[in-house]
């Protein structure tokens, strides 16, 4: 069920956004040039960005889209097998496959399902780790447990966040088996400390991550609130493990520190804690198993509404309108734009990457800012001429094409993105503008020459 609801609609009418941009074009350079990359920018992702070089080499003549998005599709179908099997040792077979079900159709699985992105198999990998946790304390072999941290750390290579995922085992370990999880848990925070220390060091990175908004704290705190009331009708039963406390411990902990560590240091981004949901899923497919046994033909109408409350959100997840923004679109309106005009402006710079993808789209255009390629100065971005220089490059250009977020967005302070809103406000005039999805292109000339 998961694999054909990952397949459906899974190259999104042919849009990429730009994270996705991102990985297509770190994916794609010399692995000379992309170790070199890694070492100044986006090392939190370098096992991903090697995993997909590697697939990229392999299937360098498939359709670049499903290259991107299929190891995400098939880390999801494999999340919900091994949660299936989670739940069974937790609960019995039913809530085990209710709970698989209900994971592959909670609508943020869905959409980074078919991401080109590295959440969906970190996602796989907490949830596997899980498994083998729950093993592991049943068991007490040292195989069961070198699996245990082996896996986890996998997961905290492919994204560091994954680490949280320590915490909320740490809660459902028993005292009895504390011990041995300690000697399995030690190794995977050495193993990926030397990644977290190095990427502190990127953490510019991450300036674009405010504090958590209103939404996010009130969506979090609905999903808390609907984990509490599955645990609390699941309350009882037995066994070394109960399923309610590993399961909230996963829905509550992880998204919960990073909340906290806000005022500190924003980093609370849904995604980066999408293994969480696996608990979610773990509460609800137990509560239905429990709910079924008494009133089957209610549950069967409950998830027949739920289904079709899910059904519109689901098939928008398959558009380009259900990303940031679109950038076989940004391309498209560049080309046309670019038809009449001389140079390209980027506002800010790291909107470059709306061209990393299809190049072809700026052919013939100058990127005025430019001082060396995202590849050649192994940036995710590139880098970009001086102030005092850019003033004069600008002004030496009639005709510029200006690639910018849509109006309402943050604006950088930097004195280059200050230069270049200054000098198109005064020196020229908007000729036309191109609306797309989460970006506007507008051409501009000198007053008079439209």
């Amino acid at each position: 069920m998961s694999l054909a609801l990952g397949l459906w609609g899974v190259r999104r009418g042919g849009s990429m956004w730009r994270d996705e941009a991102v990985t297509y074009d770190m994916a794609r350079r010399e692995l000379s040039g992309l170790w070199a990359t890694l070492a100044e920018a986006d090392a939190v992702h370098g096992l991903y960005y090697l995993l997909m070089h590697g697939l990229f080499r392999l299937f360098g003549d498939a359709d670049p889209l499903l290259v991107l998005r299929l190891p995400s599709v098939l880390a999801t179908a494999a999340a919900c097998g091994t949660l299936a099997l989670l739940g069974r040792r937790l609960a019995g077979p039913r809530a085990g496959l209710l709970s698989g079900v209900v994971l592959a159709l909670l609508p943020p699985v869905q959409r980074y399902a078919q991401e080109g992105r590295s959440y969906a198999l970190v996602c796989a990998l907490v949830v596997w780790a899980t498994y083998l946790l729950v093993r592991a304390v049943t068991t007490g072999t040292r195989r069961a447990w070198a699996g245990y941290g082996a896996v986890l750390l996998g997961a905290c290579l492919l994204h560091e966040f994954a680490v949280l995922a320590l915490v909320a085992h740490a809660v459902a370990v028993p005292a009895a088996r504390r011990r041995a999880w300690i000697g399995a848990a030690v190794p995977v925070c050495a193993g990926v400390a030397p990644l977290a220390v190095f990427s502190a060091g990127q953490s510019a990175q991450v300036a674009w991550i405010g504090d958590p908004g209103a939404g996010a704290v009130a969506s979090f705190a609905g999903v808390v609130v609907l984990g509490v009331g599955c645990a609390v009708l699941l309350r009882g039963g037995g066994g070394p493990v109960r399923l309610p406390v590993p399961a909230l411990a996963l829905l509550v902990l992880p998204a919960l520190l990073l909340m906290l560590a806000s005022p500190i240091k924003p980093l609370y981004v849904d995604r980066y804690v999408l293994y969480g949901h696996a608990g979610t899923a773990l509460l609800i497919g137990a509560a239905l198993d429990r709910l079924g046994r008494a009133r089957a033909t209610a549950l069967l109408a409950a998830g027949a509404a739920a289904l079709a409350l899910l059904l519109p959100y689901a098939a928008q997840l398959r558009t380009p309108a259900s990303r940031t923004d679109d950038v076989t679109a940004i391309a498209q309106a560049v080309r046309e734009a670019g038809r009449d005009a001389d140079g390209i402006l980027y506002l800010p710079a790291r909107r470059r990457v709306w061209s990393l993808p299809d190049p072809t789209a700026v052919r013939g255009l100058r990127d005025i800012a430019l001082d060396g390629t995202p590849a050649d100065s192994h940036t995710l971005y590139g880098t970009e001429v001086p102030a005092s220089v850019l003033r004069a490059r600008i002004l030496a250009t009639p005709r510029i094409v200006a690639v910018r977020d849509p109006a309402g967005q943050p604006l950088d302070r930097t004195e280059p993105e200050l230069v270049k809103r200054r000098l198109l406000d005064a020196y020229f005039e908007e000729c036309r503008v191109w609306r797309v999805q989460g970006a506007r292109i507008a051409v501009y000339a000198r007053p008079g020459r439209c």
